[in-house]
């Protein structure tokens, strides 16, 4: 498809040329967080074909005693042994354009081009991410201002009726530390991370601002929310990423996870690449292209094995 279509602006007289700013502008693009909280693979790369497998150990339970008595061997305990396995694709987009139009306009078009792939690959890859990071076990819905449901089928089946505040985030926090055991991120903190109107429940919450008027009253100021429980909150406007959901919209919707949520298997770090000038230079390309997959590490709601707890409705 041409970039130009010439055409007269009069049909008689003198032609007129109109003005154009030297400065190139860019249209808006939506934040990715996603990608900070993914883990690569260790060992794995070019060269070892296009699965790896990741072995998980299960917790050893604990006994009703570990005494000992004297003359008596120490009891055996048993261990189970389990593996997921993540396959690499391709991926990547591309943008052609033509030496004609490159020399006609007076940006540096594929420099342009060039900056609008980096973004649309880091989106592109943010989405990728969250969609395993939603495709936990583990699913919270809140079903009003002080009430939830916890469904472990994978499978949301009721319908959102509120949205996240600080209600929920004490009861998924108490959920994931003593019911799941799952492990923190970081020190002792959980993250989530949720789309805009998730964190403005929290905002609009009489029992955050009232904890927060004489301890940090900046907070609302510089719209921030930080740590509640022990659960870092972090906001996302990517709506491929997350989304707006539940009856009417109420709900934006997140996830809270710990330690080994989400990896990565990379054969070929995304990058862009120019394609080798065709027609005798007149046809060219800029793309991105790379080798990778992510995977949830445990697929399962299981106490001691779940990570992450999708928080979202039917």
């Amino acid at each position: 498809m041409p970039q130009f279509q010439w055409q007269f602006d009069a049909p008689s007289g003198v032609f007129k040329s109109h003005a154009m700013s030297k400065r190139l502008y860019m249209a808006a693009l939506e934040n990715t967080v996603f990608m900070d909280f993914v883990k690569p693979v260790d060992g794995y790369g070019r060269k070892k074909g296009d699965t790896v497998t990741l072995t998980r150990i299960a917790t050893i339970a604990e006994p009703t005693s570990a005494d000992l008595t004297e003359g008596e061997r120490i009891p055996e305990d048993t261990y189970s042994i389990s593996t997921t396995s993540v396959t690499v694709k391709e991926i990547g987009r591309s943008v052609p354009f033509t030496s004609f139009a490159e020399d006609l306009t007076f940006f540096d078009l594929e420099n342009g081009v060039q900056r609008r792939l980096r973004d649309q690959m880091g989106l592109v890859l943010d989405s990728k991410a969250a969609a395993k990071f939603k495709e936990a076990q583990v699913k919270y819905i809140p079903t009003g201002v002080a009430a939830g449901t916890f469904d472990t089928d994978g499978t949301a089946s009721t319908a959102a009726t509120g949205n996240w505040n600080v209600f929920h985030v004490e009861e998924v926090r108490d959920y994931m530390f003593d019911t799941l055991l799952t492990p923190p991120w970081e020190g002792d903190d959980y993250v989530a991370i949720f789309r805009t109107l998730g964190l403005r429940g929290i905002k609009r919450d009489p029992a955050w601002e009232e904890w927060h008027k004489y301890t940090d009253p900046q907070v609302k100021f510089n719209n921030e929310i930080g740590r509640i429980e022990n659960v870092r909150h972090i906001e996302t406007n990517h709506a491929n990423a997350l989304g707006k959901v539940g009856t009417s919209s109420v709900l934006g919707e997140g996830v809270v996870f710990g330690a080994d949520s989400v990896v990565m298997a990379e054969v070929l770090s995304p990058e862009l690449r120019a394609q080798a000038r065709d027609d005798f230079g007149r046809s060219r390309a800029v793309a991105w292209y790379g080798i990778l997959e992510f995977g949830l590490v445990w697929d399962t709601a299981n106490a001691g094995q779940a990570r992450v707890v999708h928080v979202t409705s039917s």
